[in-house]
């Protein structure tokens, strides 16, 4: 399955659109020829995803990029995630940011939050831990649960703005609650240290429920590192989900 299927909320949603896939594409089509920017931002995603039409990553940049042109924000973010990815082209992580920064000034979530991905790595562009906290910060006032917990991680390890550990946890649980996985992980871990065992194992089960490969194998190592006897159970189920999504397996 490709990397772009796995991320459905940021991606040009099409899930209330019918169910017949090729009548879905053929609409696309109609509408993307009269210009609509909705109409072509759709017919990128199905290009990109292969759904009712023949896959073809190439041309569905195009159309992210000429409904983009029109001001659609999502197409913005998803040319932008193209040229990071090198889904469809050569990967180019400096023009996704310029994508990314027009997505985030159309007030896009995603945008906001892919934008300060690099501006927090140095990847693109110029490192710069400031904005990218802002915009880490605008996205997570918006309701986007990923940045809340990467507001939440600024704010405890100081990172473009000033240490604050109460906000932090404070974030933490607000993004364990709007559903993030690694905001469950860290609202967990906050918990842990505050002794409420209970409340931590149900965050930890959501994380494991939720997580993907990457994320399971990081957690393990926490868990692991933290050598809390207690946690057994929850250290033995992320390391047998991690062997399952290791393996191809689905449980």
């Amino acid at each position: 399955m490709s990397e772009h299927r796995l991320r459905r909320c940021e991606a040009v949603d099409i899930s209330a659109l019918g169910d017949e896939p090729r009548a879905l594409a053929r609409l696309a089509l109609n509408g993307a020829a009269t210009g609509d920017a909705h109409a072509q931002a759709l017919l990128a995603q199905l290009l990109l995803d292969g759904h009712g039409i023949e896959a073809d990553p190439r041309l569905a940049l195009s159309w992210f990029r000429i409904a983009a042109a029109r001001g659609h924000a999502m197409a913005s973010n998803m040319a932008g995630r193209c040229l990071e990815h090198g889904w469809g082209c050569r990967a180019d992580v400096a023009e996704a940011a310029t994508f990314y920064r027009r997505a985030a000034a159309l007030g896009l979530d995603w945008g906001c939050y892919n934008l300060a991905n690099l501006l927090a790595t140095g990847r693109g562009v110029p490192q710069d831990l400031p904005a990218a906290y802002r915009l880490y910060r605008q996205a997570a006032e918006a309701g986007h649960a990923k940045s809340m917990n990467l507001v939440g991680r600024c704010l405890e390890d100081g990172l473009g703005v000033a240490a604050d550990p109460a906000a932090a946890r404070a974030w933490y649980r607000r993004s364990a609650e709007a559903g993030d996985f690694r905001g469950q992980f860290s609202h967990a871990a906050v918990l842990l240290a505050q002794g409420a065992l209970a409340d931590a194992r149900h965050w930890l089960q959501l994380a494991l429920a939720n997580g993907h490969l990457k994320f399971i194998d990081t957690a393990l190592t926490a868990l692991r590192a933290a050598a809390l006897p207690e946690l057994e159970d929850i250290v033995a189920a992320y390391a047998a989900r991690r062997a399952a999504l290791a393996s191809g397996a689905r449980t």
